[in-house]
């Protein structure tokens, strides 16, 4: 990552994709994790293919770095067909989505990532599209200006969000199949691990597998950006094999504790309990006490804190819990400070 602060943070950039790719599975058989998911999708997939149709539109919800672009790839394999990848922010405009369309094959698969953020145009025309596979393309301005419908082959769209709440009614109900993804158990996730570590030509350890299991925040991505980095110190500075040893002395390198926390995540938790008395404060007060965005404070540390009850949000602001305190060994104030 090209910055530190976000080490831990489950999107990734470009750089990251293109490492992630090799990792990927192809076949739904070899996805590990979200059973619920992978068996309802498997159902879909296989009765389209027996009914010799295009399946209903995908919808995939839930945190990022769990697997919904990969779960996109999956489907447009099993359905023998082309994928397209794009996202919302980057079709803005109707005649960006009617170009991506006009240029789909049948059995297609277009994928949205960031779906909820397409603009209130576009979602008419992708509500007509995904219903009556048809786009109404306008010719001209003003008053001559005339609309050519234009018919599309049968193609599916997999939408993925992070944020299933802000998705609008009508287009929420154009998907026939949404799946909800969760969090990874640490024993799925050493399934991961070990699997990408034999794409990566490497043998790890059960017990480096486990450690790595332990404290990669149940997300698949940042498991195998530690993985990676575990590789990386094996080679440079070990003795080339990934286990247990390599594996601390990599984390302690790149300020990941035991319970998965890195160097940001530690200063918000001692900027509440240290500089703020365990809370309550505000949100870019924080921020600024660390040096970092509110956004990045948000929407990369604050999520995991929550989750793992080391803060809680409250409507005053955020406040440190008892958990936070046992975790950074200092001791806890009593109640009047903790409250303020």
């Amino acid at each position: 990552m090209a910055d530190d602060a976000a080490f831990l943070d489950a999107e990734a950039d470009e750089l990251e994709r293109a490492a992630e790719a090799a990792l990927r599975p192809r076949r739904l058989a070899d996805f590990v994790g979200q059973a619920v998911v992978r068996d309802q999708l498997a159902l879909v997939l296989d009765a389209a293919k027996a009914r010799g149709s295009a399946p209903d539109h995908v919808l995939l919800s839930g945190p990022p770095g769990l697997g919904k672009t990969t779960l996109a790839m999956i489907i447009a394999a099993e359905l023998h067909g082309a994928l397209r990848l794009t996202s919302g922010p980057a079709v803005q405009h109707p005649g960006d989505l009617a170009a991506i369309l006009s240029s789909l094959q049948e059995d297609d698969v277009l994928f949205i990532d960031e779906i909820h953020r397409l603009a209130r145009p576009v979602e008419e025309m992708l509500y007509l599209a995904m219903e009556d596979f048809r786009v109404d393309v306008v010719v001209g301005k003003g008053p001559g200006a005339t609309a050519i419908p234009l018919t599309l082959p049968r193609f599916t769209v997999v939408g993925a969000t992070t944020r299933a709440g802000l998705l609008p009614a009508p287009l929420r109900d154009r998907f026939g199949f949404t799946g909800h993804l969760e969090f990874y158990s640490p024993a799925e996730l050493e399934q991961v691990l070990s699997r990408s570590a034999r794409l990566l030509g490497a043998e790890l350890e059960p017990a480096a597998g486990a450690e790595l299991a332990g404290r990669s925040r149940g997300t698949p991505r940042i498991a195998n950006r530690l993985l990676r980095r575990v590789q990386d110190w094996a080679q440079v500075r070990g003795t080339g094999s990934l286990d247990l040893a390599a594996t601390h002395a990599a984390l302690d390198l790149f300020e990941v504790d035991e319970r998965g926390l890195d160097r940001l995540d530690r200063s918000v938790l001692r900027a509440l309990c240290e500089r703020f008395g365990g809370g309550p404060v505000g949100l870019s007060t924080l921020a600024v006490a660390v040096g970092e965005e509110p956004e990045t404070v948000e929407t990369v540390a604050e999520p995991f804190l929550v989750r793992e009850g080391l803060v809680s949000r409250t409507p005053r602001g955020r406040v440190a819990t008892a958990a936070a305190y046992e975790h950074l060994g200092l001791a806890r104030p009593d109640d009047g400070a903790l409250w303020g």
